[in-house]
């Protein structure tokens, strides 16, 4: 449940927006579910949007879809970028920093959940931590010094299930050969998306910069992370849940990252989603964020072995 919500009974919603003309925010896996509805909600008020994904054909569908809801002149556009090839990720970053000229916020939304079967990446990493983490690791860090230049942000859309399974980090067998299960495994590349955030945290402090990071989650929203890549079980009971109506809309799922990306009076050591049952509906707000989340001899541990793994020396 959530600490006393400093936006009311309702929580955070996009009414408490204003004017964001000017602005421009990047959006990895914006073609659908959350990220398509923060892209939605951003350029309602007047903000460029940059798609960061890696399916042409959805992307374009999607920025018709946008268009054709906003007007031909919504600014909102696509970089081809794959989470599960550092050099998709590279090439994309090269694209952003010579043609975006500021970066308000990068919202690391792209996902995969709950794989049935042990997958890897072209790098070789377990495919959800490479695509959840990895693929995010580098990219902030290859855009860092331009969201710097800008003051920007970057929010990082974890997961609920970072209270689930070994609740830290498992660097014996980090691609689970010898243990691999859909949901711990899952669990385990979103808590390291949110230490690597912690940690991030810790290092533009001691280095004196000038980049806010924000940790978030969506609840359970009705979203297409749920896919044929998971198992049947799995599949059905979501889709039970579903019609129960225990989950929200991918758009109120959209809402703590929008949060995240443009509200100015709360703090960065902290986490933030939908504050009511379970933590899966509800106000948004502040959450309960467990200590093991921030433990800091595994938050340096995972930024080392995140550097090596993606052969990137963050300098801060």
């Amino acid at each position: 449940m959530s600490h006393n919500n400093p936006f009311g009974a309702k929580g955070w919603t996009p009414t408490q927006l204003g004017s964001l003309l000017g602005k421009t925010y990047l959006i990895t896996g914006a073609n659908a579910g959350a990220g398509f509805q923060a892209s939605r909600i951003l350029l309602s008020k007047g903000a460029k949007v940059i798609m960061l994904n890696r399916n042409p054909e959805k992307s374009s569908s999607a920025i018709a879809k946008l268009k054709q809801e906003f007007s031909s002149e919504a600014d909102v556009s696509f970089i081809k970028l794959d989470l599960a090839e550092l050099q998709s990720v590279r090439g994309a970053a090269k694209i952003i920093l010579e043609t975006v000229t500021n970066i308000d916020a990068l919202i690391c939304n792209g996902a995969i959940a709950q794989i049935a079967k042990q997958e890897f990446t072209k790098d070789g990493f377990e495919s959800q931590l490479g695509v959840n983490h990895y693929g995010h690791f580098l990219l902030c860090g290859l855009l860092f010094n331009k969201i710097e230049a800008s003051k920007g942000r970057i929010v990082v859309v974890a997961s609920e299930g970072y209270k689930m399974g070994l609740k830290t980090i498992q660097f014996n067998d980090m691609n689970w050969d010898k243990n691999y299960h859909p949901n711990k495994t899952y669990c385990h590349s979103k808590l390291a998306q949110m230490m690597f955030a912690y940690e991030l945290q810790n290092k533009i402090a001691a280095a004196n910069k000038h980049v806010e990071v924000y940790v978030c989650h969506p609840g359970a929203s009705n979203t297409s992370l749920i896919n044929e890549k998971v198992n049947l079980f799995t599949r059905a009971s979501w889709s039970m849940m579903v019609k129960l109506g225990l989950v929200q809309t991918a758009e109120q799922g959209a809402y703590p990252e929008v949060m995240c990306a443009t509200e100015q009076s709360i703090a960065q050591r902290a986490y933030y989603g939908p504050s009511g049952r379970w933590n899966w509906v509800g106000p948004v707000g502040e959450c309960k964020l467990e200590s093991f989340a921030t433990d800091a001899s595994v938050l340096s541990k995972l930024w080392t072995v995140s550097e090596q793994q993606t052969a990137f020396n963050w300098e801060l």
